[in-house]
C-alpha cells in the first residue's frame, strides 16, 4: 500500500467519485459487500443522520458472487491500487466457495470478511460468537492463500476473545470497528425512523468506541489492525496508528464530506513531514510505549 488510508465497505464507489479522489492515489480500495446470491438488502428508509453520527439498514444489497466475478470486478483491476473485496457470507461452507473463488482471480489483493454487519434480516452476527468466526476464518484460510482481514464487531461482551478465535483460525489482519446496533424513532409518526427498525450507527460517535477496541486488540493480539469508526479527519486517522492500527478506513466522513479521504492523506503527509518522521509506520503504538520498527 502506498499509504494506510483507505475507504470503508460501502461508502466509497471508484466509478462515479469525483476526479479529486482518484482510487490511484488511495491506499487501497475496498468493494460493497458481495455475497454468494443475488440479494436486494432492507427496505427503505435506510439511512438516518443522528447526533455526530448516521444510522444505516442497507442491509448489503448486492449482485452475487457470479454477476461480480464477470462485471464489477474487471473495472477494479483498473483502479491502480490494493483491490480489498469485502466477503459476506452465511455459513462456512459459503465462505470457503466464495473465497476459493475469488482467490483464483487476478486483481484481488486480499479478503476482507465482513463477519459483523448489524442490520441483515436473516442469520446471525457471526462476529459475536468467537466459535462461528473462527470457523468461517478457518474455511477462508483453507480455500485460498490470499491475505484475510477479519471485520469484527463492537456489540460484544469481549473483542479480544473474537480477536483470538480468527487469529487462531488463520486470519492476516483485523478490521476494527462494524458499526453499533442503534435506532432511531420518528416522534411525528411515532413508528422506527429505519425500515429495517434498526440499523448501525457510524461516524464521529463511535470513534471513542473503536480507538478502544483497537488498543485492547493491539495489546492482545499479534495481528495487523486496520482501524475503522469515526475516522473523519487527519487527527482521527493519527489517533487510530497511536492506538495501534497499521492503516485506517475512512467511511461515513465522506457522505458529508467526499475529499474526506484525500484531506486525510494530505495531512497525513503533511503531518509526518513536519514531526520529522520518515516512515509512519513508526507512530504504531507509540501510545502503549513502544514502535514499530520496519523489520521487526
Amino acid at each position: 500500500m502506498r499509504n494506510p488510508v483507505m475507504p470503508a465497505s460501502g461508502t466509497y464507489d471508484r466509478f462515479v467519485e469525483p476526479d479529486e479522489v482518484p482510487a490511484g492515489r488511495l491506499g487501497a480500495v475496498v468493494t460493497k459487500s458481495v455475497t454468494l446470491r443475488p440479494q436486494a438488502g432492507n427496505p427503505p428508509i435506510r439511512v438516518a443522520e443522528t447526533s455526530s453520527g448516521m444510522l444505516n439498514a442497507i442491509g448489503i444489497p448486492s449482485v452475487g458472487l457470479d454477476a461480480f466475478l464477470s462485471d464489477v470486478l474487471p473495472r477494479y483491476r483498473e483502479v491502480g491500487t490494493v483491490v480489498i473485496v469485502s466477503v459476506q457470507a452465511y455459513s462456512a461452507e459459503e465462505c470457503a466457495e466464495m473465497v476459493g473463488r475469488l482467490g483464483e482471480e487476478p486483481g484481488v489483493d486480499a479478503i476482507e470478511l465482513n463477519l459483523s454487519c448489524p442490520n441483515l434480516t436473516h442469520g446471525v452476527v457471526i462476529a459475536q460468537s468467537a466459535e462461528l468466526s473462527g470457523e468461517l476464518v478457518s474455511a477462508a484460510r483453507r480455500s485460498c492463500r490470499l491475505p484475510i482481514i477479519a471485520k469484527l464487531s463492537p456489540n460484544v461482551t469481549s473483542v479480544v476473545e473474537i480477536a483470538r478465535a480468527v487469529e487462531e483460525g488463520g486470519a492476516d489482519a483485523l478490521c476494527l470497528i462494524n458499526t453499533l446496533k442503534g435506532m432511531a424513532i420518528d416522534v411525528e409518526t411515532r413508528q422506527a425512523l429505519l425500515g429495517n427498525v434498526s440499523g448501525g450507527l457510524s461516524g464521529p460517535a463511535i470513534k471513542p468506541v473503536a480507538l478502544c477496541m483497537v488498543w485492547e486488540c493491539y495489546e492482545e493480539v499479534n495481528l495487523p489492525i486496520i482501524g475503522a469508526g469515526g475516522v473523519s479527519t487527519v487527527q482521527d486517522a493519527i489517533e487510530f496508528l497511536l492506538a495501534g492500527a497499521r492503516a485506517v478506513q475512512v467511511g461515513t466522513a465522506t457522505f458529508r464530506e467526499p475529499r474526506a479521504l484525500k484531506r486525510v492523506i494530505e495531512g497525513l503527509r503533511e503531518y509526518l513531514e513536519k514531526e520529522e518522521i520518515e516512515d509512519v509506520n513508526e507512530l504504531v503504538g507509540w501510545c502503549h510505549g513502544e514502535r514499530y520498527v520496519v523489520g521487526s
